[in-house]
């Protein structure tokens, strides 16, 4: 498991957490999202759990034939919650709904403590 962080403290909070717990199967990540971590790719599943506007286009390339995307998509208050599964052939959608989370943040974005709510 590949996690990523973009709030400092909560990726050390995370990491202190994970460790108490003993996992040993986890690696975590302070950084941008955005990016993916392509160092680790390709993924079999990817889950977002703050929404980008669109679906960063890396994180689409970082995903295996075969895997599945779980993302809510969308910039306003309200996103539209998406599974996603990459064939050969392309990408399949399924849209599951309204869905209410964070906007996911990009290094150098400043919004901490100003997510929206519907």
């Amino acid at each position: 498991v590949y996690s990523i962080e973009i709030i400092e403290e909560l990726g050390k909070r995370a990491a202190e957490a994970l460790k108490g717990l003993e996992y040993d199967n986890i690696e975590l990540r302070i950084g941008d999202g955005y990016k993916g971590w392509s160092e680790a790719a390709p993924f079999d599943a990817i889950l977002l759990t703050a929404a980008p506007p669109e679906i960063p286009a890396v994180l689409i390339e970082q995903l295996a034939v075969g895997g599945t995307m779980v993302v809510p998509v969308g910039g306003g208050p309200v996103q539209e919650l998406q599974v996603i599964v990459k064939t050969p052939e392309g990408l399949e959608r399924q849209y599951l709904g309204p869905y209410v989370v964070p906007p996911m943040r990009r290094n150098g974005d400043d919004r901490r403590g100003q997510e929206r709510r519907p």
